[in-house]
């Protein structure tokens, strides 16, 4: 006889405290067997020194610690969530499967596959509310649609924002319904998936307060130690987005809007998954990008003659880190003053992100684009010699990450911004005006 299991997978949710999902699993009255898979489906796209594989890695082995640590364990697996549940299926009376809901277009066909299975072998897929605190269509507008501006959408969102959306789920009060083993498992090294190791060092999931008290006054000035870092976290679950809505609530409502944001773009991202390819804007498809692979390179290599850009892009290479300000600097200046395809440089930053998140990505570049859902037009272009004049007047950021930026080593502007202003100008009212 099989033995009848719940299996709760770990996902975007590297934790057992405060985990929507888990929570849920174990009150199903089942052993819960926790699993983590390493999908192939996405790590045999990114490079095989990708340091957010490293972060994954540290995450399950602290997540397989501390189930053993109570007599359970975690079963990781490498290789195609399908083939895996075909094989666990074989292992086990598999009666449910609880996860935590994910957005994305790849997940979103993932978890159908996997529900239809499930459905083939009478056994069902669950998925929770988990890494945002409003989804879907929880926020509609009085005429019961979605949202496509954010102001509305944020007046709505805080009109039903209130202490029971941001309860916490005691998970650990059931740690007794976990599946018991007699013997720990072994976790596979980044070496056997062909990673290796990544050097940097990872910020703490920890929420500092003094930085959320200050955040509306300093967060602007990338020469400060002044944003959260929990970027990361939040990306991966290991931090739970109900305790950092709880902290916001009472020390920044500032930072309260930044968690906003991110739910707005993740209600965008499912209600029109066409975005991750297109633009927002559909019209926007249209304009006429120059993509000269040259100029994107010195872009990516932060060598544009322009610092607030060139300090931003070398920040990114070396730490896998970007202020905020100097993202929404660099990604104007790639689609404005170059006209580079916004998806040139959303797959860039995708790839060097450590704290990437489709959705954030894709909303930040689609603003700065102009094509996406906001109600700014398009001649909103960035300034980057003003920018330096407003949030690093002293250099201490520039100089930070261009050393030479007073040698003759360093190169002269890519292109002069009156020019380039002017050109993006022309461009972007030549073509609407022409689809009109």
């Amino acid at each position: 006889m099989k033995e009848p299991v719940h299996i709760f997978w770990f996902r975007r949710d590297l934790r057992l405290n405060d985990n929507a999902g888990l929570w849920q699993a174990l009150q199903s009255g089942v052993r819960v067997l926790p699993i983590f898979i390493f999908d192939k489906n996405i790590l045999d796209s990114l490079e095989k020194n990708d340091a957010r594989v490293t972060f994954i890695h540290q995450c399950i082995h602290y997540l397989q610690q501390q189930l053993q640590a109570i007599g359970s364990d975690l079963e990781v697996f490498y290789g195609y969530p399908l083939e895996i549940f075909k094989h666990l299926g074989e292992q086990y009376l598999l009666k449910m499967v609880f996860a935590n809901e994910d957005y994305e277009p790849y997940a979103r066909q993932r978890d159908s596959q996997l529900q239809d299975f499930l459905h083939s072998i009478g056994a069902k897929l669950q998925l929770l509310k988990d890494q945002v605190v409003f989804e879907k269509t929880e926020i509609l507008s009085n005429t019961q649609s979605v949202y496509t501006v954010f102001t509305p959408y944020s007046k709505k969102w805080l009109q039903k924002f209130s202490n029971k959306a941001l309860e916490a789920y005691e998970t650990e009060k059931h740690w007794q319904n976990f599946h018991k083993v007699s013997h720990k498992s072994n976790l596979i090294s980044l070496e056997e998936m062909g990673f290796q190791k990544a050097s940097q060092s990872f910020p703490k999931p920890e929420i500092n307060e003094l930085i959320l008290k200050n955040y509306a006054e300093k967060r602007n000035y990338p020469f400060i130690e002044s944003t959260s870092r929990l970027g990361v976290h939040l990306r991966f679950g290991t931090i739970s987005i109900r305790e950092l809505a709880r902290k916001a609530e009472n020390l920044s409502n500032s930072f309260l809007n930044e968690l906003i944001w991110r739910d707005f773009y993740m209600m965008i991202l499912w209600n029109f998954p066409y975005v991750a390819q297109s633009a927002f804007r559909k019209e926007y498809d249209a304009i006429p990008w120059r993509n000269n692979l040259e100029e994107f390179e010195r872009w990516c290599e932060g060598k544009t003659g322009y610092p607030m850009v060139d300090a931003g892009m070398r920040e990114l290479n070396a730490t896998g880190f970007m202020h905020n300000r100097v993202r929404m600097v660099t990604a104007s200046f790639l689609t404005k003053h170059l006209l580079i395809d916004w998806r040139w440089g959303e797959a860039y930053f995708a790839k060097k992100l450590l704290d990437f998140d489709l959705a954030a990505n894709n909303g930040g570049w689609q603003w700065a684009s102009s094509s996406g859902c906001d109600a700014a037009p398009y001649f909103r272009i960035f300034n980057p010699t003003e920018q330096i004049k407003k949030f690093d007047p002293q250099l201490i950021y520039i100089k930070k990450w261009i050393p030479e930026i007073n040698e003759f080593s360093y190169p002269k502007p890519i292109v002069e911004h009156s020019f380039a202003r002017q050109r993006a100008l022309d461009t972007y009212k030549k073509t609407l005006e022409s689809l009109k």
